[in-house]
Parts: C-alpha cells; structure tokens; sequence
C-alpha cells in the first residue's frame, strides 16, 4: 500500500513538474506583443487548461502558477505582475480541474470545465487590469477603456485556449490510459473530497498575501510619480517666474541678454 501510494506521489510530482514546462514554454509561443497595452496572444492558456483537465483541481492549478508566473518573472515587463499571475492562472486550471467528470458525461463535462475555467481567469485578469489602472491614477472611464482592450485579446486567448486544449485532453488522456499516469486522470475523487488541505490554503494565503502587496507597491508607486510630478511641477513654475523677473529687469534696465552669446546687447 505504501509503494502504491509512493508511486501515485511521484506520478503527480511529475505531472506538475512536466505541465509547469508546458505552461511556461507555452507563454513563449504568441504573436507579437502589443506594445501599447503589453497583451498577447499565446498558447499559455491552453496549456493551462490541459493541466487542469488531465490532472485535477489541486495538481492543474500548481502548475498552471507556476508555469505562468516563472514566465512573468523572466519578463520585466511582467515581472511585478508574478504573484497576481500565479493565482489567476491557478484559479483557471483549478477550475478546469474541479469540473471535469469522467463517465457518460464526460465530453460535455470536459467542455464546460474548459470555458468555466477560462472565464474565471478573464474575470480575475480584467479585474486586476481595472484596479491596477485605478492604483496607478487613471480616472474610471481610461480604466474602463484598459479593461475594454484587454478583453479583446483575452477573449481570443479563451477561444484559442478552449480549441486547443479540449482534443488535447481527449487525445493524451487516451494515450495515457494504460500508464501510471491514468490514477490522477481517471480517479480524482479523492482530491475532490480533500483539495482543502494545507498545501492548497498555504498557497492561497501567499497568493493572496502577494497580491495586496502588488496592490500596495502599485499604490506606493503612483504616489512617487505623483510628488515627482509635483516636484518638476513646482520647478517649472519657478523658474517661469525667475525668466519673467529677468525680462522685467532687462526691460527696465534698457538691456538685452543673448543666451547663444552669452552676451549684453
């Protein structure tokens, strides 16, 4: 009993370890990005998707994190966006995970797990995109507009994500029926019955945790640019003022001063 259960770890070990390769190098292959929004259109969702289809709630979703959030952590333009990555494409893949059924009802099971797990990530990505411009000082209706072009390519990723994955899961879990891999596949009713443990809250209290701290970093950076704003604000007013007196007293004065000569006229 004790082997089995080993061999049932190491399987589950290994399917995290292979679907966190899958997801990040899957956010590799997109289309250019935008270079005014910074989205993209990649093949990360649908490898998020499959993991959480193939491997259930608790295993799909780790990997669905971490995979996402190495990537956003080898991007500076991603990299504070991590933690918040993390538990979003965990809410996806845990989603997915959760509803998929074996039996009768499995084809139909299968595709809305997929889209329900696909929505819960828009919502939660087109959530952070409106907080974060609100945090970062744009007014409502600019965040609005944020939301309304990211929903655009998000959208697309969903639908892309939805069709790839979908036959993907048909085609591996058939191809894996007869492996040791089939135990995580086909019997997931223990993890259903116990996905509240204290790996799953631990990871959902750092996620969390990470996230009110990317919410405060952003708060604290907007802030900064704003007394900086200030700051360049104030000096240009100064000197204004300065330039004016000058001009008052060469007025006065009955003189000119050249800049480019540096001389009086």
């Amino acid at each position: 009993m004790t082997q089995q259960k080993n061999r049932k770890i190491l399987y589950r070990l290994v399917s995290i370890g292979l679907m966190t390769a899958l997801v990040f190098i899957g956010n590799y292959m997109s289309l250019p990005k935008n270079p005014v929004t910074n989205t993209r259109i990649h093949l990360g969702n649908s490898m998020c998707l499959l993991a959480g289809l193939l491997f259930g709630g608790a295993s799909g979703g780790l990997a669905s994190g971490l995979g996402a959030g190495l990537y956003d952590l080898f991007d500076p333009v991603y990299i504070t966006s991590a933690p918040y990555t993390f538990l979003s494409k965990f809410a996806m893949g845990f989603a997915a995970g959760k509803l998929r059924r074996t039996g009768s009802n499995e084809k139909v099971s299968t595709v809305i797990a997929a889209v329900v797990g696909q929505v819960v990530y828009i919502v939660l990505y087109l959530l952070k995109t409106f907080i974060g411009k609100l945090l970062l000082g744009s007014p409502v209706d600019a965040a609005l507009a944020a939301v309304g072009i990211n929903a655009v390519s998000s959208s697309i990723n969903g639908v892309l994500a939805c069709v790839i994955a979908i036959p993907l899961y048909f085609a591996l879990s058939a191809a894996l029926k007869h492996t040791g891999f089939s135990e995580l596949i086909y019997d997931q009713e223990t993890e259903r019955k116990g996905w509240l443990n204290p790996v799953t809250v631990g990871l959902i209290i750092w996620a969390a945790a990470a996230t009110a701290l990317f919410s405060i970093d952003l708060a604290n950076t907007n802030k900064i640019k704003e007394a900086e704003a200030e700051k360049d604000a104030a000096y240009e007013q100064r000197i204004g003022e300065l330039e004016g007196r000058v001009e008052a007293l060469e007025e006065k004065l009955g003189i000119t001063y050249d800049v480019q000569t540096d001389e009086q006229t």
